[in-house]
């Protein structure tokens, strides 16, 4: 709990949203050094959404060591997504490369049908990719931005869950990256706060529709995880004393996330369903 770093940060300030993983100080910890897997998931087949760094990498870098294969799903941060990619690989599984905007449904319909094609079928499916941006009062919120929002961190979960329904068999599993401010809403995330609300009613309501397909649906909360989106969609003070917010004092990493994931993807979780797990550093949700 206390061997990760802790704010205040140097202030940093990326322009464009996600963010590189490059130019983050301190860079992210996905699990590199220490993550170590026994098979939970061997010869499963996941897409994972925003998996070229943060929470995303992490949890592939995890899949991987467990035995899975990954499609890397990601809008155009090469570099990022190629280094999630050599650690797939490492691991002795196969990679899978796909960039584009998931908020078209058509390009959510060719990521399934690329790991169909390169995998043989999809047995997990990991929604994360997100979007957001801070603003102090709903007139700064254009039209575009709230459409794009929604989205991207809504709408795609539709597209991909609709694609990929017809390759899951029993036993599969759909993973949604939801939020604490589905519970607690940032009113500077007005935005974003409100498609975390969604995913996680979508998530309740789509666990029930597929129960009876032996398809298990949950989703995670994180809380203030140190991910290139931070520098690249907040001012420069918030990032500085980012995560010192919740009890722990410090923002988590992307490798505190990934055992979850593999949890709700696993076996082991073979009851769990329609729930939300929350990684928070000590604050509850409600």
């Amino acid at each position: 709990m206390t061997d990760f770093p802790k704010p205040p940060f140097d202030g940093q300030r990326q322009l464009t949203p996600p963010g590189r993983d490059a130019d983050m100080d301190p860079r992210p910890d996905y699990g590199e050094a220490h993550y170590r897997g026994s098979n939970r998931l061997a010869g499963r087949r996941a897409i994972i959404t925003g998996a070229d760094s943060g929470i995303g990498r992490a949890v592939a870098l995890a899949f991987a060591r467990e035995g899975a294969d990954v499609l890397v799903s990601y809008l155009d941060e090469h570099d990022d997504a190629g280094e999630t990619c050599r650690l797939v690989e490492a691991a002795g599984r196969k990679a899978l490369p796909v960039p584009g905007d998931i908020s078209q449904a058509e390009h959510c319909r060719a990521i399934v049908e690329k790991a169909v094609s390169a995998f043989g079928g999809v047995d997990i499916l990991v929604n994360n990719a997100a979007h957001q941006r801070t603003f102090a009062a709903p007139e700064e919120i254009s039209d575009e931005e709230w459409e794009a929002t929604f989205a991207i961190n809504i709408h795609a979960m539709f597209y991909l869950v609709k694609a990929a329904l017809p390759h899951m068999k029993p036993g599969s599993a759909i993973i949604n990256t939801t939020s604490v401010n589905a519970d607690n809403p940032s009113p500077q995330l007005l935005a974003y706060a409100t498609t975390k609300g969604a995913i996680q009613n979508f998530t309740g309501g789509l666990a029930q529709m597929l129960a009876e397909r032996e398809i298990r649906v949950n989703c995670v909360a994180p809380g203030p995880i140190w991910t290139p989106l931070i520098p690249s969609t907040m001012p420069m003070e918030q990032v500085r004393t980012f995560g010192s917010q919740v009890p722990m004092k410090r923002p988590g990493q992307p490798c505190e996330l990934a055992p979850v994931y593999v949890m709700l993807a696993s076996a082991e979780a073979s009851y769990v369903s329609g729930a939300t797990v929350a990684v928070t550093g000590g604050k509850p949700i409600i």
